[in-house]
């Protein structure tokens, strides 16, 4: 891993823990279309109260993603990481790669980043690294397709709808196979499992078992919200997905800071300023500032003592 990737890791906020208190992201939502349909998704556009995957209150055009940057990256110089997280399939619309384009031309130095299910990820690798994407979330909840097919309803491939145990061979080789050549191509990769008590809670650490094989960097366990097809199941305790987490430990790093954000949020990832009024953003603003001047003047400081 070269020196340019491990400070992109080191400013990531999913991806280093430590960096969840000092740096943020902002969440583009410039793609509203979806090529499957998990059981637990309800991807909703105008919902200002929910803080969840695929809620937004508005999805952008590439042209107003790249204003809304500018703006953001202006006001908030801690946000070091721009990224397409839905609120359907990044790789299932081409505003993705067309809003990346707009802002790699602009911040060349910002870290791209991106989510996806990975149906579409082997063919669209050489479009990722075209734009420039370095960090890379796929969502993987199984490997064993008889699991997989009780978790997601169909999928939508080359224009064929597909069901049950076909689609999920049909998915998850593509999200190994993706992962695979991503992970090759020097993407660093972090997988999402949502955890489904009854379904794949004791599949997990076999999930875990080949990301190892395959080089994935971290693993982010979610509790499945159950809405959708699975309104009516129960989630997983705190207890039962640290145990599951600790499964998983030996194989790939776990991430246990995740705050399962919305497809527009921006900010630190426990400080989600799209949910915030005017007034609080205002006051995270001059805190902001403030803090750069300092760090500007203790730098200064410490520079001139060195010459000294």
């Amino acid at each position: 891993m070269d020196e340019e990737l491990r400070r992109k890791i080191a400013e990531h906020p999913c991806y280093d823990k430590k960096a969840q208190h000092k740096y943020g992201r902002i969440h583009l939502a410039v793609a509203p279309k979806c090529n499957i349909q998990c059981n637990f998704c309800v991807r909703e556009f105008d919902c200002v109260n929910e803080s969840r995957p695929g809620v937004t209150s508005k999805v952008l055009s590439p042209e107003e993603a790249l204003e809304k940057t500018k703006l953001v990256l202006k006001e908030y110089p801690f946000i070091k990481v721009v990224a397409v997280a839905g609120p359907g399939d990044p790789l299932a619309n081409d505003e993705t790669f067309e809003a990346f384009e707009l802002i790699r031309k602009e911040f060349p130095d910002i870290t791209l980043c991106m989510s996806t299910n990975g149906l579409m990820l082997p063919e669209k690798i050489p479009d990722m690294l075209r734009v420039g994407v370095s960090t890379l979330t796929v969502t993987v909840n199984a490997i064993d397709p008889e699991i997989q097919a009780q978790i997601v309803d169909h999928i939508v491939y080359h224009g064929k709808v597909y069901k049950g145990v076909e689609a999920a061979e049909i998915q998850i080789k593509n999200q190994l196979d993706g992962i695979k050549a991503a992970v090759e191509a020097g993407i660093v990769l972090k997988v999402n499992t949502v955890l489904v008590p009854g379904v794949n809670d004791k599949h997990v650490v076999e999930i875990a078992k080949k990301l190892n094989e395959l080089g994935v960097y971290i693993m982010n366990i979610m509790p499945l919200i159950c809405q959708g097809a699975f309104a009516d199941k129960e989630p997983p305790t705190a207890e039962e997905r640290k145990a599951a987490q600790a499964s998983c430990e030996p194989y790939v790093m776990q991430m246990r800071h995740c705050r399962q954000c919305r497809a527009d949020a921006y900010g630190l990832l426990a400080q989600d300023m799209s949910q915030m009024s005017e007034e609080r953003r205002e006051v995270i603003k001059i805190q902001t500032k403030e803090e750069m001047e300092k760090a500007r003047e203790t730098l200064a400081k410490n520079g001139k003592e060195e010459k000294d």
